[in-house]
């Protein structure tokens, strides 16, 4: 409804920015948005010298569903996204009671696996394919023999989530043409590109109260740092149970900027779980 874009102001934007922020007399700015709002909100703070406007306080409050933001542990929409994921492949698993069928599904998420494996636990994925990880040949080839063998032995349904930017080479048509040929008497293969369904939809109850808790503490805090005269900038995010303020500053020092994702992310420990829990038996390597 803004009208804004994924593009991050730079030269002649930020002087309109700052412009703006004069002729409107603004005392702070809450950035609600994703890792552009944040690379903005940092890049302003960065040109404070240049253009002193931008010494006002300054908040980031996480809204993405790709949840690959700093300091956070769940971005607001990235919890409505995962119940689309999983009501979306809930039915496309009910569309093949009746074949032998293995589905591949595509979801988004950039280079954040985060909607990827955590979709493929709670819908009983075999195997989660995560940029974090990579894909590589001789993984597709241990795959492929071990769906074969499920089939042959019975299996009657085959599910495969994958990141979408997993790997540029090894792409959702790629892994169905593979695994299409290397099943080709046993199972029939069928992708399944979610795209923009997962960005549809209500806002769960868990995104609602989120949202509206973290709006309160980042006012209350941009309230108080005006009182005090402050030109402290942060995000705000949720960790271990733990609503914190990090300061803007340290945005470059927690973030993997080439993949636009944090350094650390708290997800990935359920990784060994998904394995497990994706086994057919106690002997299954």
């Amino acid at each position: 409804m803004l009208g804004t874009t994924r593009r991050i102001p730079k030269g002649r934007d930020l002087y309109s920015i700052a412009r703006v922020i004069e002729d409107h007399h603004i005392d702070a700015l809450l950035l609600i948005g994703g890792w552009t709002a944040y690379e903005s909100a940092f890049n302003m703070l960065s040109n404070r010298p240049n253009f002193p406007s931008f010494n006002i306080p300054m908040i980031c409050l996480p809204a993405s569903i790709n949840n690959n933001l700093p300091g956070s542990e769940f971005s607001i929409g990235a919890d409505t996204a995962l119940n689309n994921i999983v009501d979306a492949v809930d039915k496309i698993k009910q569309s093949a009671v009746a074949t032998r069928r293995c589905f591949v599904v595509e979801v988004m998420g950039h280079y954040c696996g985060y909607l990827a494996l955590m979709g493929g636990m709670a819908t009983g994925a075999e195997r989660v394919y995560l940029h974090e990880e990579g894909v590589k040949l001789r993984d597709l080839q241990t795959d492929v023999e071990k769906m074969l063998s499920g089939f042959q032995s019975g299996k009657r349904l085959g599910l495969i989530i994958r990141s979408e930017y997993a790997n540029p080479v090894y792409n959702t048509e790629f892994m169905c043409s593979l695994f299409s040929e290397e099943g080709r008497d046993v199972f029939d293969v069928r992708p399944a590109i979610l795209g923009h369904l997962q960005q549809g939809g209500d806002p769960s109850p868990f995104d609602r109260i989120q949202a509206s808790r973290l709006a309160r503490l980042c006012l209350e805090h941009l309230i108080e740092q005006c009182d005090q005269h402050s030109a402290e900038s942060s995000f705000i995010g949720m960790q271990n149970g733990q609503i914190n303020f990090h300061n803007l500053r340290d945005f470059d020092r927690m973030i993997d900027a080439e993949y636009q994702r944090p350094k650390e992310q708290w997800w990935l420990s359920l990784k060994g779980i998904a394995d497990l829990l994706a086994k057919s038996g106690p002997n299954d390597k």
